[in-house]
């Protein structure tokens, strides 16, 4: 099974021909692949899977998955 993290955007950059942007995880952020997502903006939530950016999602489902995540111990 495989598990996709939802995170919000902060920044979008192209880097060497590549689509990417800084999305924050809680706190925690990294860069990660946007290009299956081309016209995603700062603000935006999006699943993240392996460092790629797979599908946007609204903030009250990102909501629901990071408590779940603190349900579970896993979010900070």
């Amino acid at each position: 099974m495989c598990l996709a993290i939802p995170g919000k955007v902060v920044a979008v950059e192209r880097n060497a021909d590549v689509l990417m942007g800084k999305v924050d995880f809680g706190g925690t952020a990294r860069q990660v692949c946007l290009e299956y997502i081309p016209d995603a903006k700062p603000g935006d939530y999006v699943l993240v899977h392996v460092g790629f950016a797979l599908s946007r999602i609204d903030e009250a489902e990102a909501q629901r998955v990071f408590e779940f995540l603190a349900e579970m111990g896993e979010a900070p």
